[in-house]
Formats: structure tokens, sequence, C-alpha cells
């Protein structure tokens, strides 16, 4: 038996058949799941559609707008009724502040990318709270950059901080609830969103070189992970961060 068989599961954030959401949405259809995608404009649109087909619900969704939020969830109760999971996998910053000395950070671009990447899935969350069947799960994407500091990473790692520390307030607060809310650190993989960081080769070459066995992590290998901690196997694991990084966070 496929583990997430029967199961509705939403996916924010796939950009193209190399980011980790589409990872993640990959493993958790080959685990029987239907999965719903949302993407943040008319422009993004397009090339999702390509990739997923005709079949799969698509859901405009801008993370920065409660209105947005709400007209989703709305349409996506109104087609598909309830669901059994989130994989949130968003996160925006300038890319400015992706490069250079943290100090030079923007007071707009620290709040920007903290809303897009941190508070946004506790605007989802909230907002998806009554379509969630009970033992649900929601998982996010996080980085070592998170509790590292990581050349360049700067604004992102500090946004991830944030995330982090929000996932492990809403799993306290929905597990009761049973809901359970996980991230997961996945190793540095060349995504849309690394190339945005300055000398992301090197970032990525030196994940790789920190791997006992010198092979870098796959877009595949987060996603297994991914579905596992949406799926009722995962009943153990609340506010957890799982690493998925080939061991390069063990040195």
């Amino acid at each position: 038996m496929t583990f997430l068989k029967g199961k509705k599961i939403l996916v924010m954030g796939v950009a193209n058949k190399r980011s980790i959401a589409w990872g993640a949405a990959s493993a958790m259809i080959a685990q029987g799941a239907e999965i719903i995608y949302t993407y943040q404009n008319e422009r993004m649109k397009k090339p999702l559609e390509r990739l997923v087909g005709e079949d799969p619900l698509l859901v405009e969704c801008d993370v920065a707008s409660d209105e947005s939020i709400d007209q989703a969830f709305t349409e996506i109760e109104n087609k598909v009724g309830k669901i059994d999971g989130i994989l949130h996998a968003i996160a925006f910053a300038k890319k400015e502040e992706l490069s250079g000395d943290v100090t030079d950070i923007s007071r707009d671009g620290y709040a920007l990318a903290q809303d897009i990447s941190s508070f946004s899935l506790i605007a989802v969350t909230k907002r998806a709270l009554p379509l969630l069947n009970e033992n649900s799960g929601i998982v996010s994407l996080s980085y070592l950059g998170a509790v590292r500091a990581i050349p360049n990473y700067n604004m992102m790692g500090i946004a991830k901080a944030a995330l982090e520390s929000g996932i492990r307030y809403l799993a306290a607060e929905l597990a009761p609830k049973g809901i359970r809310v996980n991230g997961v650190s996945a190793g540095a993989i060349k995504t849309l969103a690394v190339t945005g960081v300055k000398d992301y080769q090197k970032l990525i070459q030196l994940s790789e070189d920190r791997t006992p066995d010198k092979v870098g992590v796959t877009i595949e290998e987060v996603g297994n992970a991914c579905a596992f901690l949406i799926s009722p196997l995962a009943s153990g694991c609340i506010g957890d961060i799982v690493y998925v990084d080939k061991g390069v966070h063990l040195t």
C-alpha cells in the first residue's frame, strides 16, 4: 500500500522541475496523494501548467496578501473540500541582501523577507485550519543557514531562523488539534532560490564536499522526507526540524 493513498495535499512553491517542492510533490504522488498546487500570479501559472499538466487543481495564492490567501482557500474548499496536509516551500529576499554585509540589510528588505519567508507559514496555517482533517501534516522548508552563519545567505538565514521558531510554536499550538507541524532542513541544491545567493556554486560545492560520501542531496531525497512527515506515519514527529542534507550538518 502507498502511505498517502486517498490524501489531498496542498503544495505551495513549485517553480520548475528543479524545485524541492516538485521533488516533494512527485514523492507524494508516488505514494498515492492527490496534489493541489498554488502559484503566485498569472506569470507563474504557465510554467506550472506545463510541468504538472491539466489534471491537478491549480490555485492562485500570493502569500503577501491576506485577501489572496483567503480567496485561495475558499476555492480549495469549494472544489476539493477537506485536505490532509500542506507543503510550504515559499521564501524570498532581495538579491542584493543575499551578498555583502548583514549590516547593509535595509529595513524594508528585512520586513519583506520575513513576511514572505516566515510569516506566510503562520498566515497560511491560520486560514487552512478549518480545512485540515485530523492527523494532517504541515511541513515547511529550511536550511542550515538558519542556525549557522553561511557566507552570503544573510537575510534568508535570518528569515529561516524565524521560520524554524514559528514551526515550533505552531507545532505546540496545533498538536492538540491533531495537526502536526514540522520542518525539513534541506541541503544545498541548485534550485531557482539558491541561484539568488552570491557565489551559490561555491556553496553547493562546499556542501557536497562536506557530505560523508561526497555526493550532494537530491530533490527526490528531500521530497521523500517531506512525504513521510506529512503522512500519518510521522505521527510521533511534532515540531521537529529534520536535516536532509546527506550529513552536511554533522561537521
